[in-house]
């Protein structure tokens, strides 16, 4: 029961990082345009397209990251894996896991403490922007990625009618 309301909740956090990461590569993908056009053309250049862009790369990039590691489609040692029996493989992809366990809770310790100093900083674009907020994805995906890790070492992978399936190749026969 409580691993089946974990499993749906992590689901849910999946969902809600792709779709901010896609929402995000969609915004930058607009404004980048948008700022060449008004520098270039116009000749009136925008200050805000860059900054946003790099803001927005920063959501993209640690959202995205902890939905890449739950669907396990980040970038592995296939070779290596491949080269070792059952036994060893298994305890080479637990290595993985601690590994990752201690990668988000440095970015979540950390990153909280950067969050935390910088907060009072603005930043000259967006002057009603705290600094610290803009470093808020960077705890945040630590956290989330520790929430992922829990998943998998304590209910294993998605089930396959997970929604991170849905756009897995159909086959040709």
């Amino acid at each position: 029961m409580i691993k089946a309301r974990y499993a749906l909740a992590m689901e849910a956090l999946y969902v809600a990082c792709m779709v901010i990461s896609g929402v995000s590569l969609v915004v930058i993908t607009m404004i980048i345009p948008y700022g060449v056009f008004m520098r270039y053309v116009l000749n009136a250049a925008a200050s805000w397209p860059e900054p946003l862009a790099v803001l927005l790369m920063i959501v993209f990039s640690f959202l995205g990251g902890a939905a890449v590691y739950r669907a396990n489609v980040h970038m592995a040692v296939r070779a290596l894996l491949d080269a070792v029996n059952e036994r060893w493989r298994r305890l080479l992809l637990r290595l993985v896991d601690l590994a990752m366990a201690v990668t988000a809770l440095f970015m979540l310790v950390w990153g909280a403490r950067l969050v935390q100093a910088t907060w009072y900083q603005v930043i000259a674009e967006f002057p009603v922007l705290s600094v610290g907020l803009t470093y808020a994805p960077l705890p945040l995906a630590g956290l989330i990625t520790l929430l992922f890790i829990v998943e998998r070492v304590w209910i294993g992978d998605p089930p396959r009618s997970s929604v991170m399936y849905r756009d897995a190749p159909a086959d040709l026969e």
